[in-house]
Protein backbone atom coordinates (compact mmCIF):
# COMPACT_ATOMS: atom_id res chain seq x y z
CA UNK A 1 0.00 0.00 0.00
CA UNK A 2 2.88 2.42 1.09
CA UNK A 3 4.40 1.44 -2.26
CA UNK A 4 1.44 1.99 -4.22
CA UNK A 5 0.66 5.43 -2.54
CA UNK A 6 3.91 6.98 -3.04
CA UNK A 7 3.92 5.77 -7.01
CA UNK A 8 1.88 8.36 -8.53
CA UNK A 9 3.92 11.42 -6.93
CA UNK A 10 7.39 9.20 -8.26
CA UNK A 11 5.61 9.31 -11.09
CA UNK A 12 5.05 12.81 -11.57
CA UNK A 13 8.07 14.03 -9.49
CA UNK A 14 10.91 12.81 -12.18
CA UNK A 15 9.19 14.57 -15.00
CA UNK A 16 9.84 17.96 -13.51
CA UNK A 17 13.75 17.84 -14.90
CA UNK A 18 12.23 17.68 -17.79
CA UNK A 19 9.64 19.93 -17.38
CA UNK A 20 12.38 22.44 -16.65
CA UNK A 21 14.34 21.87 -18.99
CA UNK A 22 11.57 21.97 -21.91
CA UNK A 23 10.55 25.88 -19.84
CA UNK A 24 14.22 27.00 -19.92
CA UNK A 25 14.04 26.56 -23.97
CA UNK A 26 11.15 27.58 -24.70
CA UNK A 27 10.77 30.98 -22.80
CA UNK A 28 13.44 32.47 -25.01
CA UNK A 29 11.45 31.63 -28.59
CA UNK A 30 8.38 32.90 -25.88
CA UNK A 31 10.37 35.98 -25.67
CA UNK A 32 11.07 36.53 -29.24
CA UNK A 33 7.49 36.00 -30.23
CA UNK A 34 6.35 38.77 -27.57
CA UNK A 35 9.07 41.44 -28.96
CA UNK A 36 8.36 41.05 -32.47
CA UNK A 37 4.68 41.92 -32.10
CA UNK A 38 5.71 44.44 -29.03
CA UNK A 39 5.81 48.53 -29.90
CA UNK A 40 8.46 50.61 -29.32
CA UNK A 41 7.18 51.86 -26.06
CA UNK A 42 6.95 48.54 -24.61
CA UNK A 43 9.69 47.03 -25.83
CA UNK A 44 11.70 50.09 -23.42
CA UNK A 45 9.17 49.62 -20.46
CA UNK A 46 11.08 48.87 -17.31
CA UNK A 47 10.28 46.12 -15.68
CA UNK A 48 9.72 44.25 -18.84
CA UNK A 49 6.14 42.67 -19.74
CA UNK A 50 5.92 39.17 -20.31
CA UNK A 51 2.55 40.36 -22.02
CA UNK A 52 1.55 42.50 -24.86
CA UNK A 53 -1.09 45.07 -24.46
CA UNK A 54 -1.04 46.59 -27.53
CA UNK A 55 0.35 44.07 -30.55
CA UNK A 56 1.83 45.50 -33.91
CA UNK A 57 2.95 44.48 -37.53
CA UNK A 58 5.86 47.69 -37.30
CA UNK A 59 8.29 45.61 -36.20
CA UNK A 60 8.08 43.63 -39.72
CA UNK A 61 6.90 47.18 -41.70
CA UNK A 62 6.31 50.55 -40.41
CA UNK A 63 3.86 52.59 -42.19
CA UNK A 64 5.13 55.66 -40.47
CA UNK A 65 8.37 55.30 -41.19
CA UNK A 66 11.27 56.56 -39.43
CA UNK A 67 10.24 58.67 -37.00
CA UNK A 68 11.99 58.23 -33.57
CA UNK A 69 11.35 58.08 -30.66
CA UNK A 70 8.07 55.54 -31.16
CA UNK A 71 8.55 54.86 -34.98
CA UNK A 72 11.71 52.84 -36.71
CA UNK A 73 11.87 51.63 -40.16
CA UNK A 74 10.56 47.86 -40.15
CA UNK A 75 11.98 44.99 -41.29
CA UNK A 76 11.30 44.51 -44.52
CA UNK A 77 12.17 48.47 -45.11
CA UNK A 78 15.84 47.78 -44.90
CA UNK A 79 18.70 45.46 -46.05
CA UNK A 80 17.54 47.83 -49.22
CA UNK A 81 20.71 47.24 -51.20
CA UNK A 82 19.48 43.08 -51.83
CA UNK A 83 17.11 43.03 -54.96
CA UNK A 84 13.91 42.10 -52.86
CA UNK A 85 15.28 43.41 -49.03
CA UNK A 86 15.15 40.36 -46.36
CA UNK A 87 13.09 37.91 -48.65
CA UNK A 88 16.50 37.77 -50.80
CA UNK A 89 18.26 36.64 -47.93
CA UNK A 90 15.47 34.14 -46.94
CA UNK A 91 15.06 32.58 -50.52
CA UNK A 92 18.61 32.50 -50.39
CA UNK A 93 18.38 30.54 -47.60
CA UNK A 94 15.91 28.03 -48.73
CA UNK A 95 17.56 27.15 -51.97
CA UNK A 96 20.61 26.79 -50.84
CA UNK A 97 19.52 24.51 -47.71
CA UNK A 98 17.25 22.40 -49.17
CA UNK A 99 19.85 22.30 -52.47
CA UNK A 100 22.92 21.19 -49.71
CA UNK A 101 20.54 18.58 -48.17
CA UNK A 102 18.90 16.74 -51.03
CA UNK A 103 22.44 16.24 -53.00
CA UNK A 104 24.29 15.88 -49.72
CA UNK A 105 22.26 13.13 -48.38
CA UNK A 106 22.17 11.44 -52.01
CA UNK A 107 26.12 11.14 -52.06
CA UNK A 108 26.03 10.56 -48.56
CA UNK A 109 23.12 7.21 -49.20
CA UNK A 110 25.24 5.98 -52.53
CA UNK A 111 28.27 5.91 -50.53
CA UNK A 112 26.80 4.27 -47.57
CA UNK A 113 25.13 1.69 -49.54
CA UNK A 114 28.45 0.80 -51.38
CA UNK A 115 30.56 0.46 -48.19
CA UNK A 116 27.60 -1.48 -46.55
CA UNK A 117 26.34 -3.86 -48.89
CA UNK A 118 28.79 -4.13 -51.81
CA UNK A 119 31.59 -6.44 -51.72
CA UNK A 120 34.11 -3.44 -52.88
CA UNK A 121 37.83 -4.25 -52.51
CA UNK A 122 39.41 -2.02 -49.62
CA UNK A 123 35.89 -0.83 -48.57
CA UNK A 124 37.19 -1.40 -44.56
CA UNK A 125 40.25 0.91 -45.03
CA UNK A 126 37.64 3.67 -47.28
CA UNK A 127 35.10 3.63 -44.14
CA UNK A 128 38.05 4.14 -41.58
CA UNK A 129 39.12 7.35 -44.19
CA UNK A 130 35.27 8.68 -43.69
CA UNK A 131 35.44 8.29 -40.11
CA UNK A 132 38.86 9.82 -39.55
CA UNK A 133 37.97 12.84 -41.69
CA UNK A 134 35.48 13.37 -38.96
CA UNK A 135 38.30 14.20 -36.82
CA UNK A 136 39.46 17.16 -38.63
CA UNK A 137 38.61 20.40 -37.10
CA UNK A 138 36.21 21.76 -39.38
CA UNK A 139 38.37 25.53 -39.52
CA UNK A 140 41.48 23.86 -40.59
CA UNK A 141 39.75 23.29 -43.91
CA UNK A 142 38.31 26.98 -44.28
CA UNK A 143 42.21 28.14 -45.89
CA UNK A 144 42.11 25.72 -48.50
CA UNK A 145 38.71 25.76 -49.37
CA UNK A 146 38.70 29.07 -49.37
CA UNK A 147 41.27 29.53 -51.91
CA UNK A 148 40.33 26.38 -53.96
CA UNK A 149 36.96 28.48 -54.66
CA UNK A 150 39.03 31.84 -55.17
CA UNK A 151 40.90 29.76 -57.67
CA UNK A 152 37.78 28.78 -59.91
CA UNK A 153 36.40 32.07 -59.70
CA UNK A 154 33.28 30.57 -56.89
CA UNK A 155 33.37 34.01 -54.93
CA UNK A 156 29.71 35.47 -54.53
CA UNK A 157 27.96 31.96 -55.92
CA UNK A 158 25.81 29.84 -55.05
CA UNK A 159 28.39 27.10 -56.44
CA UNK A 160 30.43 28.66 -53.59
CA UNK A 161 27.92 28.05 -51.19
CA UNK A 162 26.72 24.86 -52.13
CA UNK A 163 29.61 22.72 -53.21
CA UNK A 164 31.84 22.58 -50.58
CA UNK A 165 29.19 21.91 -48.08
CA UNK A 166 28.05 18.79 -50.11
CA UNK A 167 30.48 15.88 -48.24
CA UNK A 168 29.28 15.02 -44.91
CA UNK A 169 31.10 12.33 -43.47
CA UNK A 170 28.59 11.88 -40.17
CA UNK A 171 25.80 10.87 -43.13
CA UNK A 172 28.03 8.53 -44.37
CA UNK A 173 28.88 7.15 -40.89
CA UNK A 174 25.39 7.17 -39.76
CA UNK A 175 23.56 5.39 -42.79
CA UNK A 176 26.09 2.89 -42.93
CA UNK A 177 25.34 1.65 -39.67
CA UNK A 178 21.72 1.85 -40.47
CA UNK A 179 22.11 -0.08 -43.60
CA UNK A 180 24.20 -2.85 -42.26
CA UNK A 181 21.22 -3.46 -40.34
CA UNK A 182 19.09 -4.84 -43.88
CA UNK A 183 19.25 -8.13 -44.58
CA UNK A 184 21.53 -9.65 -47.48
CA UNK A 185 18.97 -12.09 -48.26
CA UNK A 186 16.20 -9.69 -49.87
CA UNK A 187 19.15 -7.58 -51.86
CA UNK A 188 20.54 -11.00 -52.84
CA UNK A 189 16.99 -12.48 -54.05
CA UNK A 190 16.52 -8.69 -55.76
CA UNK A 191 19.84 -9.54 -57.88
CA UNK A 192 18.61 -13.10 -58.78
CA UNK A 193 15.82 -11.58 -60.24
CA UNK A 194 17.85 -9.63 -62.73
CA UNK A 195 17.79 -5.89 -60.47
CA UNK A 196 20.57 -3.95 -61.14
CA UNK A 197 22.03 -2.27 -58.36
CA UNK A 198 20.64 1.43 -58.94
CA UNK A 199 17.21 0.24 -58.77
CA UNK A 200 17.88 -1.89 -55.66
CA UNK A 201 19.25 1.21 -54.23
CA UNK A 202 16.32 3.07 -55.58
CA UNK A 203 13.24 0.68 -54.82
CA UNK A 204 14.47 -1.10 -52.33
CA UNK A 205 17.08 0.23 -49.68
CA UNK A 206 16.02 4.17 -50.11
CA UNK A 207 12.69 3.29 -48.83
CA UNK A 208 13.62 1.30 -45.65
CA UNK A 209 15.97 3.84 -44.92
CA UNK A 210 14.03 6.26 -44.30
CA UNK A 211 13.59 7.37 -40.82
CA UNK A 212 17.55 7.41 -41.04
CA UNK A 213 17.65 10.09 -43.69
CA UNK A 214 14.67 11.73 -41.90
CA UNK A 215 17.12 12.01 -38.97
CA UNK A 216 19.77 13.13 -40.74
CA UNK A 217 17.78 15.50 -42.92
CA UNK A 218 17.08 17.35 -39.73
CA UNK A 219 20.40 17.60 -38.65
CA UNK A 220 21.59 18.44 -42.28
CA UNK A 221 18.94 21.49 -42.54
CA UNK A 222 19.43 22.87 -39.08
CA UNK A 223 23.48 22.54 -39.61
CA UNK A 224 22.83 24.79 -43.28
CA UNK A 225 20.04 26.96 -42.10
CA UNK A 226 22.04 28.29 -39.32
CA UNK A 227 25.65 28.23 -41.47
CA UNK A 228 26.81 31.81 -40.90
CA UNK A 229 31.27 31.48 -41.13
CA UNK A 230 31.10 30.21 -44.83
CA UNK A 231 28.94 32.25 -45.98
CA UNK A 232 30.27 35.07 -44.49
CA UNK A 233 33.68 34.28 -45.88
CA UNK A 234 32.57 33.25 -49.57
CA UNK A 235 29.83 35.77 -49.95
CA UNK A 236 30.38 39.28 -50.33
CA UNK A 237 27.51 41.11 -51.81
CA UNK A 238 23.88 41.53 -50.77
CA UNK A 239 22.34 39.48 -53.66
CA UNK A 240 23.72 35.84 -52.62
CA UNK A 241 23.68 36.38 -48.87
CA UNK A 242 21.61 34.12 -46.40
CA UNK A 243 19.45 34.60 -43.30
CA UNK A 244 22.46 34.33 -40.78
CA UNK A 245 24.37 36.87 -43.05
CA UNK A 246 21.05 39.19 -42.69
CA UNK A 247 20.89 39.26 -38.83
CA UNK A 248 24.16 39.62 -38.52
CA UNK A 249 24.00 42.99 -40.49
CA UNK A 250 20.73 44.17 -38.95
CA UNK A 251 22.61 43.54 -35.41
CA UNK A 252 25.43 45.55 -36.50
CA UNK A 253 23.30 48.57 -38.32
CA UNK A 254 20.43 49.29 -36.45
CA UNK A 255 21.13 48.27 -32.95
CA UNK A 256 21.29 51.28 -31.26
CA UNK A 257 19.09 51.16 -27.94
CA UNK A 258 16.38 48.62 -26.56
CA UNK A 259 13.65 49.83 -29.04
CA UNK A 260 15.37 48.49 -31.79
CA UNK A 261 15.43 44.95 -30.77
CA UNK A 262 12.04 44.12 -32.47
CA UNK A 263 13.39 44.03 -35.54
CA UNK A 264 15.90 42.09 -34.48
CA UNK A 265 13.14 39.37 -33.21
CA UNK A 266 10.89 39.95 -36.40
CA UNK A 267 13.40 38.76 -38.56
CA UNK A 268 14.79 36.12 -36.33
CA UNK A 269 11.57 34.81 -35.30
CA UNK A 270 11.02 34.65 -39.53
CA UNK A 271 14.47 32.69 -39.77
CA UNK A 272 13.16 30.37 -37.24
CA UNK A 273 10.08 29.29 -38.61
CA UNK A 274 10.98 26.73 -41.64
CA UNK A 275 13.07 24.34 -39.01
CA UNK A 276 10.36 24.88 -36.60
CA UNK A 277 7.83 23.52 -38.86
CA UNK A 278 10.37 20.77 -40.68
CA UNK A 279 11.11 19.21 -36.96
CA UNK A 280 7.53 19.33 -36.26
CA UNK A 281 6.74 16.89 -39.21
CA UNK A 282 9.79 14.61 -38.71
CA UNK A 283 10.33 14.51 -35.35
CA UNK A 284 8.35 10.57 -35.34
CA UNK A 285 10.67 9.58 -38.16
CA UNK A 286 13.93 11.33 -36.06
CA UNK A 287 13.07 9.57 -33.07
CA UNK A 288 12.46 6.43 -34.88
CA UNK A 289 16.08 6.57 -36.90
CA UNK A 290 18.03 7.53 -33.87
CA UNK A 291 16.05 4.72 -32.18
CA UNK A 292 17.00 1.96 -34.65
CA UNK A 293 20.31 3.28 -35.58
CA UNK A 294 21.31 2.47 -31.73
CA UNK A 295 19.77 -0.56 -32.07
CA UNK A 296 20.90 -2.10 -34.59
CA UNK A 297 24.04 -0.39 -35.67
Amino acid sequence: MVGSNRSPWLKYGIRIPVFLLALTMLLPYYWMVLGSFKTVPELVKVPPSFFITDPTLNNFYDPLGNKPPNHILGLFQRLTDAPFGFLTFFLNSLFVTVTITVLSLLIASSAAYVLAKLQLPGREIIFIVVVASMMVPWQVLFIPNFLTIKDLGWINTYQGLIIPALPKAFAVFFLRQYMKSLPDEMLEAARIDGASEFRIFGQIVLPLIIPALSAMTIFTVLGEWNNFVWPLIVVQDAEHGTLPLALSRLNSTIFSGPGTQGVLMAASLLASIPTVIMFLAFQKQFVEGIALTGQKG
